[in-house]
């Protein structure tokens, strides 16, 4: 797969100094009609999905989008208001509403702008931009070979959901009535092939992706197939177990969820709202003491990097974990003003959470294992993020003598994310990056899975 760089600003209608100045026109008109603080953020974005099924061509997209939001504050008062309209009229009509709806607004005495000590003053340089000039006739050949290797695979695979290829690009410019105002360009391309196979009357579906911010890090059309049919022709003869408790590998693509939970809890929403199992956990021993995680966010072609958040506050590297104990929880200006704290730099999510390794690969973390099962597939949303108990429908592969022996499903894995995460033992080098974290397989010392 071959990348081809551009020049950024010639595939964009709107060059970064026309978004810049917009911004700074809304800060203008906000102030003189009354605001006592203002934020916007505008942004432009553009690209195409080619997804190709059988052989023939499915569908062709083209997107071109873009947007600005307002944000007013009278006091503590707070409105908002949008529009996909750049016209000066329809910029003056979005700054007038976000006023109106702010003056009916109850004020709010943690709302307002982020600390000023705390914005970004200086950005660091992150190269998060790679455009993919990539004809259609190419986009559909690489869906093709993608597909066509997935089907031949393994002969049982009878039929496809297709394969896609997308390309993404798109900048934007955030400013605020503080003095702030910067923006970055990002690109975002990804590749991705379902298919299914029969035998004895019974069907199975599986599929692979790869997603990069360059496409010279993609995995190949033929990579990303042959797993695709791998992965889908392994289901097959698939059988449900009977109920038990063993140990549970989360496979890495799964794996990244569990770190998921941990955000969710740990973010400000829901510890102000006291709606979290991890609450008052800063300082406190939450998972086994091998596991460690660190925020990144400045890593160059990071899918989660950014030098500054969603307001304009300087991200920072930091040890959230730290031989299982939370160092920091996830917080924007509003979440850390109603907790007594100060931002993160977390307003708009993580920044590239990754998971160190304790060293094993797949194959070792079988061994460890011994006996239980491997869960490559996850049903459904059986998480209570009050009180931790997880319970999902599953789907995977038993395991004995830290041996693969057989697949399996309608099976239900079930416990407590609090146990879970005090009960890992290991956790995989087979890390996927496909987003804002970044984990190998994660295997936990023992769950109930419940069968027959």
């Amino acid at each position: 797969m071959t990348q081809t760089v551009t020049a950024t600003n010639e595939a964009f209608a709107y060059s970064r100094d026309r978004l810049t100045d917009i911004v700074q026109d809304i800060l203008r008109q906000a102030a003189s009609n009354g605001a006592t603080a203002c934020e916007a953020e505008i942004s432009e974005g553009f690209g195409q999905n080619v997804t190709v099924r059988l052989g023939e061509v499915e569908t062709i997209e083209y997107n071109r989008d873009k947007g600005v939001g307002v944000t007013v504050y009278i006091g503590q008062q707070k409105g908002h208001a949008s529009t996909s309209d750049f016209s000066p009229r329809a910029i003056a009509d979005t700054v007038k509403a976000a006023l109106s709806i702010a003056r009916y607004t109850a004020a709010d005495d943690c709302a307002g702008l982020a600390d000023p000590a705390l914005l970004a003053r200086q950005t660091p340089a992150i190269d998060l931009c790679f455009p993919w000039a990539l004809p259609v006739e190419h986009a559909i050949e690489l869906a093709r070979e993608c597909e066509a290797v997935a089907q031949a695979a393994d002969p049982r695979i009878s039929n496809s959901e297709g394969a896609t290829v997308s390309t993404q690009q798109s900048h934007f410019i955030y400013g605020n009535s503080l003095g702030f105002c910067d923006g970055y360009e990002s690109s975002r391309h990804s590749l991705s092939a379902s298919v299914i196979a029969e035998a004895d009357g019974a069907m199975q579906r599986d599929y692979w992706y790869s997603v990069a911010r360059a496409a010279a890090d993609l995995e190949s059309a033929a990579q990303v197939g042959r797993i695709a049919g791998e992965r889908t022709a392994r289901r097959l003869g698939a059988v449900k177990i009977n109920t038990t408790q063993v140990p549970v590998l989360f496979e890495a693509s799964l794996a990244a969820g569990l770190i998921g939970s941990l955000v969710s809890a740990v973010s400000g929403g829901a510890l102000y709202r006291r709606s979290s199992f991890l609450l008052d956990s800063l300082g406190q021993q939450i998972f086994s003491p091998i596991v460690q995680i660190r925020e990144l966010p400045h890593l160059v072609k990071g899918l989660a990097s950014s030098p500054f958040d969603a307001e304009g506050v300087l991200t920072r590297d930091r040890e959230l974990v730290k031989d299982g104990v939370l160092n920091g929880y996830f917080l924007g200006s509003y979440s850390a003003r109603k907790l007594g704290m100060q931002s993160t730099g977390n307003a708009g999510g993580c920044h590239n959470l990754l998971v160190d390794s304790t060293g094993e690969d797949f194959e070792a973390l079988l061994h460890k294992m011994d006996r239980g099962l491997v869960v490559t597939e996850l049903l459904g949303h059986g998480i209570n993020p009050v009180t931790g108990d997880y319970s999902r429908g599953a789907a995977g592969f038993w395991v004995e003598n830290g041996q693969i022996q057989y697949p399996v499903e309608e099976i239900t894995i079930a416990g407590n994310l609090k146990d879970m995460f005090k009960g890992i033992v290991a956790v995989g080098n087979d890390v996927l990056v496909r987003g804002s974290k970044q984990c190998g397989s994660i295997l936990i010392d023992r769950m109930m899975v419940a069968g027959n």
